[in-house]
């Protein structure tokens, strides 16, 4: 099992599960594991109190699928997080996904590679460097990664461009981190801490298209507004 040791130079395959939180997913919950790459040991579904049959089509695919009735985002990651804790052998690798199919489940290669070929202990999918189709992100998202990237640059020194969910974290150096947000700041949390903890990070472009149904996020006046405001306060609370 591998946790904060270099994963680099080990000869055997790695151990790579993959964490989907998932809230009303039914229409695109299965394509997402569907087209995830067989390298992965584990898929995590999250239901997060969802009222559709994202249950039910996840299980139909594969994943192992847990419930968590409190809403959030940070709230679905840490009761996947806390799962994966408990198993007998733990994975070398988490990859975060979302389970609208905006992003491209297949190029969870594309992230891992940094972490295996060059001991990086977190990639994040940067949309911003990648092919967005059109109309895939609203301009209050392309806004409010462009400011927030520009303040953790101004206060952290970081060099991120995005705070891309499609992400790939060391396991070991995930549970170290002490990751506390339940709600839209759990991204840029994850980010910032691994800053300030002097990790070894980098970005790989990747690519985005529309989502399959409405956002919870930027297709909510409140989402917007609540994320923005959330996302600005973690910044400041870390300085």
């Amino acid at each position: 099992m591998q946790n904060n040791s270099s994963i680099q130079g080990d000869k055997r395959m790695p151990i790579v599960d993959v964490l989907i939180p998932a809230f009303n997913e039914e229409n695109s919950v299965g394509k997402v594991i569907n087209d995830i790459p067989p390298l992965v040991r584990n898929i995590v579904v999250v239901n997060n109190n969802s009222n559709d049959n994202t249950v039910k089509v996840a299980q139909s695919a594969g994943a192992i699928v847990l419930d968590e009735a409190q809403r959030g985002y940070g709230r679905a990651c840490l009761t996947g997080m806390e799962y994966i804790a408990n198993l007998e052998v733990q994975p070398d690798i988490l990859v975060f996904l979302d389970a609208d199919y905006s992003d491209f489940p297949e190029q969870l290669t594309l992230l891992i590679a940094p972490i295996l070929e060059h001991d990086m202990d977190m990639v994040i999918g940067s949309r911003a460097k990648g092919n967005k189709e059109k109309g895939s992100m609203t301009p209050p998202q392309v806004f409010g990664n462009w400011l927030s990237t520009r303040l953790m640059r101004w206060i952290y020194k970081t060099d991120y461009t995005d705070l891309g969910p499609f992400r790939a974290v060391k396991w070991g150096k995930l549970k170290s981190l002490g990751m506390v947000d339940q709600t839209y700041g759990w991204t840029i949390e994850m980010q910032i801490k691994a800053a300030k903890a002097g990790w070894k990070t980098t970005e790989v472009p990747v690519d985005y298209r529309k989502r399959i149904g409405v956002s919870k996020v930027s297709g909510t006046v409140e989402g917007v507004f609540g994320a923005g405001y959330k996302i600005l306060w973690t910044i400041w609370k870390y300085r």
